[in-house]
């Protein structure tokens, strides 16, 4: 992950990564800052902002709204995505796009594909405001230099529950060769076929060239 984007991501949210993108990292963890995931047509992301810093001032930064700025007036990430996201809405910019990852076990990331960052609001959440970003899946779009349609194709994505279950079945592995790098959640039958990422019997590890072989023998 840290490889493809050319950077040690430490933050969650990452805004104008290498000035073509932005990159927002996903986890299990309890309190994780991402809100809901729904079906809608495609996959809907619906991703919380973050909250201040934890310091010996401030212990527990549960107790403090969301900034949008610092203290010197720049944009915190919750800013930056914020404003791209209202700028998209008012018609001035393309939306910007998001690769999301995701942590499903400990040194395991999945990589979830590009999402279009469609919307932020601000909600009341337990005596405090936060952001919330709404990023919606998109097919392909891995071309940064080519500017993103009007109407983009919606994609969905395999449920994290299911990438689990598929994980301790094939056993950390490509289910064709045994490797475990470049390692690709495969869908047995396409979406174009009638497939599902509803259940593990559809969903495979598959090695990055056992997955584009695959792929050159679908037409």
């Amino acid at each position: 992950m840290c490889q493809r984007e050319g950077l040690s991501l430490q933050r969650g949210m990452n805004f104008g990564v290498g000035g073509t993108h932005s990159v927002i990292l996903m986890s299990l963890r309890p309190n994780a800052p991402y809100h809901d995931q729904v079906l809608d047509g495609g996959f809907t992301l619906i991703y919380e902002g973050h909250d201040v810093p934890r310091s010996q001032k401030m212990p527990n930064p549960k107790l403090l709204d969301q900034p949008e700025t610092f203290p010197s007036g720049l944009l915190t990430e919750n800013g930056k995505f914020h404003r791209a996201a209202q700028e998209f809405k008012n018609g001035l910019r393309e939306p910007e796009r998001v690769r999301v990852y995701e942590k499903i076990l400990p040194g395991v990331w999945s990589y979830n594909g590009i999402f279009h960052l469609a919307d932020s609001w601000r909600v009341q959440a337990q005596k405090r405001t936060v952001f919330k970003f709404k990023l919606l899946a998109v097919e392909g779009e891995e071309d940064f230099t080519s500017p993103a349609p009007a109407n983009p194709v919606r994609r969905r994505v395999i449920p994290t529950v299911i990438k689990l279950e598929v994980w301790k079945r094939d056993g950390g592995k490509c289910a064709v060769c045994d490797a475990t790098d470049e390692l690709h959640f495969d869908h047995i039958l396409p979406f174009s076929k009638g497939g599902t990422s509803m259940t593990s019997d559809n969903v495979q590890l598959l090695c990055a060239r056992h997955n584009l072989e695959k792929s050159d023998r679908i037409i």
